[in-house]
């Protein structure tokens, strides 16, 4: 059972060598990561398969932050309201009981605990940017937000898989850097591994 963000973020650190290991004996798709992050979570983690989802759709009603608001007013009038981030993990409390259907999300939204993204360097002849994972940074922190401004606090983080075997698809040191910087200044924990043995980032 996990009952705390302490909790989870003793489970990652628990799982993290096993997700670096296991990211770096495969080239895949972002999908395929997040599964292996879910797999190592659940094995070495220690997380209950009743608490911890993929890609679930967190409704907010009536969202506060700027930018859910701003992404809420870009929808169609008919289908505005309410907007819908949906982390690639998300973990629950207990009181979720199991269900985390679309149908069911008044308790996903009430019942989160935490919330992670995970990007993969899969293109082509291109680096993962700067800018698409501020993106992701930034919706975490204006889901934290949201869930704080109904007294629930949650963790965050983003992790990145940068396993990409050209030098030229993979982040220069000073991306890595500054979104170092940059996910502190949200309250984003910041995870990133590579194919280099020697380098490891863990900021939580």
């Amino acid at each position: 059972m996990i009952e705390t963000i302490e909790q989870i973020i003793t489970s990652i650190e628990h799982s993290w060598q096993n997700i670096v290991d296991d990211c770096r004996l495969v080239l895949g798709s972002e999908l395929h990561y997040q599964a292996m992050i879910y797999y190592n979570l659940r094995l070495y983690g220690k997380i209950p398969i009743n608490q911890i989802g993929m890609n679930v759709k967190i409704r907010i009603d009536k969202p506060k932050s700027k930018l859910f608001i701003d992404k809420d007013k870009s929808k169609h009038p008919d289908f505005q309201g309410h907007f819908e981030p949906i982390p690639d993990i998300a973990i629950f409390k207990t009181q979720i009981n199991s269900d985390w259907r679309r149908r069911n999300y008044k308790n996903t939204f009430k019942n989160l605990l935490y919330a992670i993204e995970i990007k993969a360097s899969e293109r082509e002849n291109k680096r993962l940017s700067y800018k698409e994972i501020t993106d992701d940074i930034d919706k975490l922190n204006a889901l934290q937000f949201e869930c704080k401004s109904k007294k629930n606090d949650i963790g965050v983080a983003i992790i990145i898989i940068d396993t990409a075997i050209l030098p030229d698809e993979q982040m220069t040191k000073d991306t890595i850097e500054e979104l170092v910087i940059y996910s502190k200044s949200k309250n984003v924990s910041f995870l990133y591994l590579s194919q280099e043995n020697q380098q490891k980032i863990f900021e939580i």
